[in-house]
């Protein structure tokens, strides 16, 4: 700096010390944030898997591997719920158990309608006089497939005239008015014949028990249809002879010969649907002429 006396001004000379100023800057400190949170993160880790059970384990491995499949399934892929978490809530994929327990709620209350309409039947059998005489022909229980109606002969007391698919006038009585009580659900309907094992004379050359049982079924179909209930709600109409008998230890007893309806649940009616199943109309046995016959 030089002398103010010489009527200067003074000069004042600053110094920047480039070479340590970024030490103190920002940019290490972005590092290391991200570092601490990769470690707290694997920890974490580490600590969730010492914690869980083996099947959350083996869950956890299948969802890296298929992330669809566990979710699916609702849960680990094991059938396990428990939380990876211990103490805490339920799986973390539970969220995809949702669909299954709409499905499930679904399922309880397609139950409750074929229960009530089961009780419906009975009570319509218990009130009317004319067809009280025949709630020993009129069985009707909740199977698997949905709700199964059925409508057996008795010696003395047939549904449909000897060797023929023309339908007694109590027969056709009864299940007229079951027609309408169907027909208020809004589930599909199958029907299905069955003979005894009489074998028809000629039956394998001509008409047998088979086209029997068909034709049988589909008089059923026209008589449910002539009652009330929508065309469009039967989905398979079929004969199945004697192959299904009612009892298995007598293979000519009355009670095989009969009429099988089943209202059918949601599950089964997609099953039929999938296997390609006939349709209404298109019953399992052609009609063809009917040669000379023994009984039916």
């Amino acid at each position: 700096m030089s002398d103010a006396k010489d009527g200067q001004r003074p000069i004042v000379i600053k110094k920047v010390n480039k070479g340590h100023g970024g030490h103190h800057g920002g940019a290490w400190k972005l590092a290391y944030a991200d570092y601490v949170t990769a470690m707290m993160a694997f920890f974490l880790l580490m600590w969730l898997l010492a914690s869980s059970s083996e099947k959350a384990k083996q869950g956890l491995a299948e969802y890296f591997k298929d992330p669809s499949k566990v979710s699916l399934s609702g849960g680990s892929g094991t059938g396990d719920r428990t939380s990876l978490i211990p103490g805490g809530g339920e799986s973390i994929t539970r969220e995809a158990g949702h669909g299954k327990k709409t499905e499930d709620r679904t399922k309880k209350r397609e139950m409750e309608r074929l229960e009530k309409l089961k009780q419906e039947m009975q009570r319509m059998i218990k009130q009317d006089p004319q067809l009280q005489q025949f709630k020993e022909q009129f069985k009707v229980e909740i199977t698997d497939e949905g709700l199964r109606i059925q409508i057996i002969d008795q010696e003395n007391r047939p549904m449909f005239d000897v060797a023929s698919s023309r339908m007694a006038p109590h027969a056709k009585d009864l299940v007229e008015k079951m027609a309408a009580l169907i027909n208020d659900l809004p589930n599909t309907v199958t029907i299905t014949g069955h003979t005894d094992a009489r074998p028809y004379l000629g039956g394998l050359a001509g008409y047998s028990n088979w086209e029997l049982s068909a034709d049988r079924a589909n008089a059923a179909r026209r008589t449910l249809v002539s009652g009330g209930l929508r065309e469009e709600k039967v989905l398979r109409v079929v004969g199945v002879s004697s192959s299904m008998p009612f009892n298995k230890q007598d293979p000519l007893d009355p009670a095989n010969r009969r009429i099988s309806i089943v209202v059918m649940n949601k599950e089964s009616e997609d099953a039929v649907l999938k296997s390609g199943q006939t349709r209404a109309g298109e019953a399992a046995a052609p009609t063809r002429r009917r040669p000379a016959q023994e009984q039916r």
